[in-house]
Protein backbone atom coordinates (compact mmCIF):
# COMPACT_ATOMS: atom_id res chain seq x y z
CA UNK A 1 0.00 0.00 0.00
CA UNK A 2 1.26 3.65 -0.46
CA UNK A 3 2.00 5.97 2.26
CA UNK A 4 -0.57 9.09 2.66
CA UNK A 5 2.75 11.34 1.69
CA UNK A 6 2.58 9.42 -1.64
CA UNK A 7 -0.66 9.41 -2.11
CA UNK A 8 -0.94 13.39 -1.55
CA UNK A 9 1.95 13.83 -3.66
CA UNK A 10 0.09 11.22 -6.67
CA UNK A 11 -2.82 13.54 -6.47
CA UNK A 12 -0.46 16.69 -6.41
CA UNK A 13 1.32 15.47 -9.53
CA UNK A 14 -2.51 14.69 -11.45
CA UNK A 15 -3.54 17.88 -10.65
CA UNK A 16 -0.70 19.72 -11.84
CA UNK A 17 -1.03 18.33 -15.27
CA UNK A 18 -4.65 18.32 -15.44
CA UNK A 19 -4.32 22.07 -14.79
CA UNK A 20 -2.14 21.86 -17.46
CA UNK A 21 -3.69 19.84 -19.90
CA UNK A 22 -6.86 22.43 -19.71
CA UNK A 23 -4.84 25.25 -19.85
CA UNK A 24 -4.40 25.21 -23.84
CA UNK A 25 -7.98 26.66 -24.25
CA UNK A 26 -6.88 29.85 -22.26
CA UNK A 27 -3.88 29.96 -24.01
CA UNK A 28 -5.30 29.52 -27.64
CA UNK A 29 -7.57 32.87 -26.96
CA UNK A 30 -4.92 34.94 -24.81
CA UNK A 31 -2.32 34.07 -27.41
CA UNK A 32 -4.12 35.91 -30.16
CA UNK A 33 -3.68 38.88 -28.13
CA UNK A 34 -0.39 38.56 -26.14
CA UNK A 35 2.92 37.33 -27.92
CA UNK A 36 4.06 33.72 -26.66
CA UNK A 37 7.16 34.86 -24.89
CA UNK A 38 5.85 38.19 -23.71
CA UNK A 39 2.78 36.05 -22.20
CA UNK A 40 5.37 33.41 -20.78
CA UNK A 41 6.95 36.80 -18.65
CA UNK A 42 3.39 37.48 -17.55
CA UNK A 43 3.24 34.52 -16.09
CA UNK A 44 6.17 34.17 -14.38
CA UNK A 45 5.94 37.49 -12.60
CA UNK A 46 2.18 36.74 -11.62
CA UNK A 47 2.88 33.28 -10.29
CA UNK A 48 6.19 34.61 -8.29
CA UNK A 49 4.21 37.63 -7.08
CA UNK A 50 1.29 34.91 -5.92
CA UNK A 51 3.66 32.88 -4.12
CA UNK A 52 5.59 35.77 -2.94
CA UNK A 53 2.07 37.22 -1.00
CA UNK A 54 2.21 33.47 0.86
CA UNK A 55 5.68 33.43 1.71
CA UNK A 56 6.12 37.20 3.12
CA UNK A 57 2.45 36.71 5.20
CA UNK A 58 4.14 33.54 6.61
CA UNK A 59 7.36 36.01 7.55
CA UNK A 60 9.34 36.16 4.04
CA UNK A 61 12.08 34.25 2.61
CA UNK A 62 14.26 32.23 5.29
CA UNK A 63 16.63 30.51 1.83
CA UNK A 64 20.56 30.52 2.19
CA UNK A 65 22.57 32.26 -0.41
CA UNK A 66 23.64 28.85 -1.99
CA UNK A 67 19.72 28.13 -2.33
CA UNK A 68 18.75 30.83 -3.76
CA UNK A 69 21.34 30.38 -6.45
CA UNK A 70 20.33 26.54 -6.88
CA UNK A 71 17.47 27.97 -7.48
CA UNK A 72 17.27 30.25 -9.66
CA UNK A 73 19.70 27.81 -11.55
CA UNK A 74 16.97 25.16 -11.55
CA UNK A 75 14.18 27.36 -12.97
CA UNK A 76 16.53 28.74 -15.72
CA UNK A 77 16.52 25.15 -16.81
CA UNK A 78 12.39 24.72 -16.24
CA UNK A 79 11.14 28.00 -17.09
CA UNK A 80 13.84 29.38 -19.46
CA UNK A 81 15.32 27.20 -21.44
CA UNK A 82 13.04 23.99 -21.64
CA UNK A 83 9.47 26.31 -22.00
CA UNK A 84 11.62 28.39 -24.36
CA UNK A 85 12.43 24.99 -26.52
CA UNK A 86 8.90 24.20 -26.47
CA UNK A 87 7.39 27.37 -27.85
CA UNK A 88 9.78 27.34 -30.65
CA UNK A 89 9.32 23.89 -31.32
CA UNK A 90 5.52 24.16 -31.17
CA UNK A 91 6.29 27.45 -33.69
CA UNK A 92 8.21 25.32 -36.03
CA UNK A 93 6.44 21.89 -35.61
CA UNK A 94 3.21 21.05 -34.88
CA UNK A 95 0.75 20.49 -32.29
CA UNK A 96 0.47 16.49 -32.67
CA UNK A 97 4.27 16.60 -33.22
CA UNK A 98 4.61 18.43 -29.64
CA UNK A 99 2.04 16.26 -27.88
CA UNK A 100 3.80 12.96 -29.57
CA UNK A 101 7.25 14.32 -28.27
CA UNK A 102 6.74 15.66 -25.26
CA UNK A 103 5.11 12.87 -24.11
CA UNK A 104 8.71 10.99 -23.86
CA UNK A 105 9.51 13.13 -20.43
CA UNK A 106 8.61 10.85 -17.98
CA UNK A 107 10.74 8.34 -19.82
CA UNK A 108 13.59 10.66 -20.07
CA UNK A 109 13.47 11.42 -16.22
CA UNK A 110 14.38 7.71 -15.44
CA UNK A 111 18.14 7.95 -16.71
CA UNK A 112 18.58 11.37 -14.98
CA UNK A 113 16.88 10.65 -11.82
CA UNK A 114 19.89 7.54 -11.57
CA UNK A 115 22.63 9.45 -12.62
CA UNK A 116 21.70 12.66 -9.71
CA UNK A 117 19.08 10.89 -7.47
CA UNK A 118 20.87 7.63 -7.82
CA UNK A 119 17.41 6.22 -8.08
CA UNK A 120 17.14 2.65 -9.29
CA UNK A 121 16.02 2.05 -12.54
CA UNK A 122 13.80 -1.14 -11.72
CA UNK A 123 11.73 -3.64 -13.57
CA UNK A 124 8.70 -2.15 -12.23
CA UNK A 125 9.94 1.06 -13.10
CA UNK A 126 10.51 0.24 -16.89
CA UNK A 127 7.10 -1.71 -16.80
CA UNK A 128 5.04 1.35 -15.54
CA UNK A 129 6.45 3.72 -18.05
CA UNK A 130 5.93 1.23 -20.99
CA UNK A 131 2.60 1.04 -19.89
CA UNK A 132 1.63 4.63 -19.72
CA UNK A 133 3.37 5.24 -22.58
CA UNK A 134 1.55 3.19 -24.99
CA UNK A 135 -1.46 4.44 -23.28
CA UNK A 136 -0.74 8.25 -23.62
CA UNK A 137 0.37 6.78 -27.60
CA UNK A 138 -3.05 5.51 -27.79
CA UNK A 139 -4.65 8.88 -26.53
CA UNK A 140 -2.88 11.34 -28.76
CA UNK A 141 -2.50 8.73 -32.10
CA UNK A 142 0.47 9.66 -33.53
CA UNK A 143 -0.62 8.60 -37.02
CA UNK A 144 -1.56 12.46 -36.63
CA UNK A 145 2.25 13.00 -36.33
CA UNK A 146 4.58 14.56 -39.60
CA UNK A 147 8.11 13.39 -38.98
CA UNK A 148 9.14 14.94 -42.15
CA UNK A 149 12.61 16.92 -42.42
CA UNK A 150 10.65 20.04 -43.10
CA UNK A 151 9.84 19.81 -39.26
CA UNK A 152 13.20 18.82 -37.94
CA UNK A 153 13.88 22.23 -36.62
CA UNK A 154 11.05 21.83 -34.97
CA UNK A 155 10.78 18.29 -33.82
CA UNK A 156 14.21 19.30 -32.34
CA UNK A 157 13.07 21.90 -30.13
CA UNK A 158 10.51 19.48 -29.13
CA UNK A 159 12.91 16.97 -27.94
CA UNK A 160 15.63 19.32 -26.42
CA UNK A 161 11.68 20.77 -24.28
CA UNK A 162 11.24 17.41 -22.81
CA UNK A 163 14.25 16.58 -22.49
CA UNK A 164 14.91 19.98 -20.42
CA UNK A 165 11.99 19.59 -18.71
CA UNK A 166 12.98 15.80 -17.56
CA UNK A 167 16.27 17.37 -15.73
CA UNK A 168 14.25 20.22 -14.23
CA UNK A 169 11.50 18.02 -12.87
CA UNK A 170 14.78 15.54 -11.26
CA UNK A 171 16.90 19.23 -9.94
CA UNK A 172 13.78 19.91 -8.43
CA UNK A 173 13.97 16.52 -6.47
CA UNK A 174 17.16 17.17 -5.53
CA UNK A 175 17.32 21.18 -4.40
CA UNK A 176 14.35 20.06 -2.12
CA UNK A 177 15.15 16.71 -0.56
CA UNK A 178 18.32 19.25 0.60
CA UNK A 179 16.24 21.05 3.23
CA UNK A 180 15.18 24.19 0.89
CA UNK A 181 11.30 25.25 1.46
CA UNK A 182 9.52 24.01 -1.36
CA UNK A 183 7.48 27.32 -1.11
CA UNK A 184 9.67 29.33 -1.67
CA UNK A 185 12.40 27.70 -4.25
CA UNK A 186 9.22 27.05 -6.28
CA UNK A 187 9.05 30.94 -6.34
CA UNK A 188 12.75 31.74 -6.95
CA UNK A 189 12.35 28.88 -9.90
CA UNK A 190 9.96 31.43 -11.64
CA UNK A 191 12.45 34.02 -11.47
CA UNK A 192 15.01 31.99 -12.60
CA UNK A 193 12.69 32.07 -16.32
CA UNK A 194 13.19 35.44 -16.55
CA UNK A 195 16.58 35.97 -17.61
CA UNK A 196 15.68 34.05 -21.10
CA UNK A 197 11.82 35.27 -21.14
CA UNK A 198 12.27 38.55 -20.47
CA UNK A 199 14.13 40.26 -23.39
CA UNK A 200 12.37 37.88 -25.62
CA UNK A 201 9.20 39.05 -24.48
CA UNK A 202 10.38 42.45 -24.45
CA UNK A 203 11.39 42.28 -27.91
CA UNK A 204 8.02 40.57 -29.03
CA UNK A 205 5.96 43.19 -27.91
CA UNK A 206 7.73 46.01 -29.75
CA UNK A 207 8.19 44.23 -33.12
CA UNK A 208 4.72 42.54 -32.91
CA UNK A 209 2.47 44.42 -30.65
CA UNK A 210 -0.17 43.71 -28.21
CA UNK A 211 -3.96 42.97 -29.13
CA UNK A 212 -7.05 44.44 -27.60
CA UNK A 213 -6.73 43.35 -24.28
CA UNK A 214 -10.72 42.25 -23.03
CA UNK A 215 -11.81 41.55 -19.78
CA UNK A 216 -11.61 38.17 -21.12
CA UNK A 217 -8.36 38.17 -21.90
CA UNK A 218 -7.18 39.13 -18.39
CA UNK A 219 -9.03 36.30 -16.91
CA UNK A 220 -7.41 34.27 -19.23
CA UNK A 221 -4.10 35.85 -18.05
CA UNK A 222 -4.56 35.37 -14.19
CA UNK A 223 -5.84 32.49 -14.67
CA UNK A 224 -1.97 31.44 -16.73
CA UNK A 225 -0.52 33.34 -14.28
CA UNK A 226 -1.70 32.09 -10.76
CA UNK A 227 -3.33 28.55 -11.48
CA UNK A 228 -1.79 27.26 -14.42
CA UNK A 229 1.88 28.61 -13.09
CA UNK A 230 1.31 29.70 -9.22
CA UNK A 231 -0.59 26.50 -8.04
CA UNK A 232 0.21 24.08 -10.42
CA UNK A 233 3.74 24.47 -10.70
CA UNK A 234 4.06 24.34 -6.52
CA UNK A 235 1.70 21.03 -7.14
CA UNK A 236 4.01 19.71 -9.27
CA UNK A 237 7.12 20.73 -7.27
CA UNK A 238 5.64 19.12 -4.39
CA UNK A 239 4.84 15.47 -6.14
CA UNK A 240 8.59 15.30 -6.65
CA UNK A 241 9.76 16.42 -3.37
CA UNK A 242 7.75 13.54 -1.68
CA UNK A 243 7.85 10.93 -4.29
CA UNK A 244 10.51 9.26 -6.37
CA UNK A 245 11.57 10.82 -9.70
CA UNK A 246 10.38 8.10 -11.85
CA UNK A 247 6.87 7.97 -10.01
CA UNK A 248 6.33 11.65 -10.24
CA UNK A 249 7.14 11.59 -13.87
CA UNK A 250 4.21 9.40 -14.65
CA UNK A 251 1.41 11.95 -13.39
CA UNK A 252 2.62 14.40 -16.39
CA UNK A 253 0.34 11.94 -18.80
CA UNK A 254 -2.63 13.22 -17.30
CA UNK A 255 -2.11 15.97 -19.01
CA UNK A 256 -2.75 14.76 -22.96
CA UNK A 257 -6.18 13.09 -21.12
CA UNK A 258 -7.65 16.09 -19.34
CA UNK A 259 -7.03 17.81 -22.94
CA UNK A 260 -8.76 15.55 -24.69
CA UNK A 261 -11.74 15.33 -22.58
CA UNK A 262 -12.08 19.25 -22.66
CA UNK A 263 -12.00 19.15 -26.55
CA UNK A 264 -15.24 16.43 -26.15
CA UNK A 265 -17.11 18.97 -23.34
CA UNK A 266 -16.05 22.30 -24.98
CA UNK A 267 -15.08 21.65 -28.84
CA UNK A 268 -17.60 18.33 -29.44
CA UNK A 269 -14.53 16.96 -30.09
CA UNK A 270 -15.26 13.10 -30.34
CA UNK A 271 -14.08 10.22 -27.66
CA UNK A 272 -12.94 6.79 -29.41
CA UNK A 273 -12.63 3.64 -27.81
CA UNK A 274 -8.98 4.34 -28.00
CA UNK A 275 -9.23 7.62 -25.72
CA UNK A 276 -10.76 5.03 -22.80
CA UNK A 277 -8.09 2.92 -23.50
CA UNK A 278 -5.53 4.96 -23.62
CA UNK A 279 -6.74 6.43 -19.92
CA UNK A 280 -7.32 2.95 -18.55
CA UNK A 281 -3.42 1.98 -19.70
CA UNK A 282 -1.97 5.04 -17.76
CA UNK A 283 -3.80 4.49 -14.81
CA UNK A 284 -2.32 0.96 -14.89
CA UNK A 285 1.22 2.63 -15.23
CA UNK A 286 0.58 5.27 -12.78
CA UNK A 287 -0.95 2.50 -10.01
CA UNK A 288 2.10 -0.06 -11.01
CA UNK A 289 4.74 2.85 -10.17
CA UNK A 290 3.45 4.24 -7.35
CA UNK A 291 3.02 0.76 -5.43
CA UNK A 292 5.62 0.19 -2.65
Amino acid sequence: MSSPLSFRGLLAGLAAASIWGGMYVVSKVVLEVIPPFALLTTRLWLGFASLWLVIAWKGGFTLSRRQWIQALAVGLVGYGISLGFQFVGTKLSTAANGALVTSATPALVLPFAFLLLGEAITFRRLLAVGIASLGVVTVIDPRQADLSSALFMGNLSLLAAALTWALYSVLVRKVTTSGADLLQVTAVFLLGGLPVTFPLGVWETFTQGIGLVTPGVVGGILFLGIISTAIAMFLWNYAFAVLPAGAASLTFFAQPLVGAFLGWLLLGEQITPLFVLGGVLIGLGILISNEN
